[in-house]
């Protein structure tokens, strides 16, 4: 046996100086803490992904630019709160609700024509909801907030979410090509399951990454 096997972990490393691997590590720790709720975060994304994989292109884009842009918003909101706890005073919600769903429209057409774009905008301007929310910032300065925070280490921005999307769809691929000789139904029924499973992983790490960009701001 290793010398190293009975040794504990070192110590995770501050926000400031947290790696993309670390980042990962951290939304996987805090789901763990709080599994119930996690689920209840995945619940809308696996709605409405399986909802919009079964229409036409042209019908799904539209779904998934309104009511996606809704239910996403609600479950990047329910990823900060379990991550930071802020006070939900009604304004503070409604302003992180509209900043969610005015970043997630632009997102929606980007992550259409190609998925890195589309993570791309979010890194830049995404955090506006957390600054929002934690911050209780009005919209407009929760915007300039959130794009500061994205500019502060841009690449450590780009790079976590770029790690979260890999992690979450690496996931449901898996469990599609697993389930592609069961039956119509039953496959449907369980990447809908799976998607509640794992989805939550990216938002709850989209909410810790705020943590990172605010101590990189600093």
């Amino acid at each position: 046996m290793s010398r190293s096997a009975g040794k504990p972990l070192p110590p995770p490393l501050p926000p400031a100086e947290r790696t993309v691997g670390q980042l990962v590590a951290e939304s996987v720790r805090l789901y763990g803490r709080s599994v119930w709720w996690s689920l209840a975060i995945g619940l809308p994304p696996a709605a409405v992904s399986i909802a919009v994989a079964s229409m036409p292109r042209v019908l799904g884009f539209v779904l998934f630019a309104t009511a996606g842009a809704v239910l996403l918003t609600g479950s990047y909101i329910g990823g900060v709160v379990l991550a930071h706890a802020p006070p939900l005073d009604a304004r503070r919600v409604l302003t992180a609700f509209a900043a969610g769903v005015l970043v997630f429209l632009p997102f929606s057409v980007l992550v259409y024509l190609y998925v890195l774009p589309g993570l791309a905008w979010l890194a830049l301007f995404g955090l506006a909801v957390p600054a929002a929310l934690v911050e209780g910032l009005g919209l407009r300065a929760a915007f300039g907030r959130g794009l500061r925070l994205g500019r502060a280490d841009y690449i450590h921005a780009l790079g976590g979410l770029c790690a979260l999307a890999i992690v979450v769809v690496a996931s449901l691929f898996l469990t599609a090509v697993a389930l592609q000789n069961f039956a119509d139904n039953t496959a449907r029924v369980a990447a809908f399951l799976a998607g509640v499973v794992v989805s939550p992983i990216l938002f709850l790490g989209a909410a810790i990454l705020y943590e990172d960009q605010r101590a990189r701001l600093r």
